[in-house]
């Protein structure tokens, strides 16, 4: 009995490898002895949630196919997920292929089970499957167009950044102006501070000479009287100098508080909001993973949750299936959840994506495939509005069939192009 137990696991253990290796891009229409021989000269590793699986500057020496759970692929390595990856999905391929060390670190968020192709297994499947060299071309051209789009969203990060640095060197600017002013009127009150004191010496002198001589003539008191005036127009004068002067520190200290204000409100604003996205998209697709499981037809694609159309339509529909109704009842489940922790003022929305395969479609309710991806993207949303997700946290496109993930032109390709993406992002 025993042994036949043994002999059962060993026998579904391996039909469940391969389906896992059917079901990845990288061996699809790879023939079944080829698969088979994958199974038994690679090696299946389990890593804890926390765990790093490669390590940036490592060498390349292996190539890695995640069997279950989701990894994440980051850089630094303190930084926010650049990239999820789920079952079916490769990495490592560019290292091994160029003999060079690894540009990221890969860590596992949750536990994960990943099948190890070391350098041997991978040069002989370069050297005698030359469809397994082509599918490689096509998915290293998928991670570049991934890895574009990161660099684009750094570029406008950049961007701010820049508009802020030059925001805050005016503001700068018109600090030192007023402080230059402030400097001239401090000048003038001092050279006025002269002639003042001159001018009261000149005074204590005359009132001497008075003393001494007490019969003053007409001209002589007339000149007293206009030196007694110039004194009180003088005083006059001080006294606004000295209002302006006041004047001017007050709003010199406004100006420097309102700067070190603006810079230190945008800095936190701007990584607060980045953090907080990133963090709340990196748990809701570790419980999404964990509420959807391995289930065929549902893939992680870079930040994107990806579920074939058979998965929730019947073809040329768009109205959900019983599967599909529950499938997105477990989705709203979670983003619920998920949404409960989220501040009100972060402006997260989830997008929902509806995309087709390129053969044209023409009836009456959908002349296009735009009506049909749009639709469809609709009908999803509609769901989970019953479900209690809230309109205003809920988008819907429809891309027809102009953005395809897949460009041949058989039916694996098809079945992959059509699609509902899910994407939680910000408005």
């Amino acid at each position: 009995r025993l042994f036949f137990g043994f002999l059962f696991d060993l026998l579904f253990g391996e039909i469940d490898d391969i389906g896992f290796l059917d079901e990845a891009a990288l061996f699809q229409d790879m023939p079944e002895s080829v698969i088979r021989t994958i199974v038994t000269q690679g090696e299946t590793v389990e890593f804890g949630a926390g765990e790093l699986i490669v390590k940036k500057g490592e060498p390349g020496d292996s190539l890695f196919v995640v069997k279950s759970g989701v990894v994440e692929v980051v850089n630094p390595a303190d930084g926010p997920p650049l990239a999820y990856l789920g079952r079916g999905d490769s990495f490592g391929e560019m290292a091994l292929l160029t003999s060079s060390e690894r540009s990221a670190d890969v860590r596992v968020p949750q536990t994960a089970e990943l099948l190890v192709i070391d350098r041997d297994l991978f040069e002989d499947l370069m050297a005698n499957h030359p469809g397994f060299a082509s599918q490689l071309a096509v998915i290293l051209e998928e991670k570049q167009g991934d890895l574009d789009e990161s660099r684009a969203d750094a570029t406008r990060l950049d961007q701010a950044n820049t508009a802020l640095r030059d925001r805050s060197k005016e503001l700068e600017a018109r600090l030192s102006d007023e402080r230059e002013r402030t400097s001239l009127a401090q000048k003038e009150i001092e050279e006025r501070a002269v002639r003042l004191r001159d001018l009261v010496l000149a005074l204590r002198q005359s009132d001497v000479a008075l003393l001494a001589e007490r019969d003053l003539s007409a001209e002589a008191q007339a000149k007293i009287d206009l030196l007694s005036q110039q004194i009180a127009l003088l005083r006059q004068e001080l006294g606004r100098i000295a209002d302006a002067l006041d004047a001017s520190e007050a709003k010199d200290l406004e100006q420097r508080v309102v700067i070190a204000d603006l810079g230190a409100r945008l800095n936190r604003a701007l990584a607060s909001k980045v953090q907080e996205l990133q963090r709340y998209r990196s748990e809701f697709f570790g419980k999404l993973s964990e509420v959807l499981g391995n289930q065929p037809g549902i893939r992680v694609e870079g930040d994107r949750f990806v579920f074939s159309s058979e998965v929730l339509f019947a073809s040329g529909s768009a109205v959900l299936g019983d599967e599909g109704r529950v499938q997105m009842s477990r989705l709203a489940e979670t983003l619920l959840l998920i949404a409960a922790k989220i501040p009100d003022e972060l402006p997260w929305i989830l997008r929902v994506d509806g995309h087709t395969d390129k053969i044209p479609i023409y009836t009456e309710r959908f002349p296009s495939n735009w009506e049909l991806s749009t639709a469809r993207a609709i009908s999803v949303v509609r769901h989970l509005i019953d479900q209690g997700v809230p309109p205003d946290r809920l988008a819907a496109t429809g891309f027809g069939e102009f953005q395809p993930i897949d460009p041949l032109d058989d039916e694996i390709a098809l079945r992959r192009n059509r699609r509902i993406e899910l994407k939680l992002t910000t408005r």
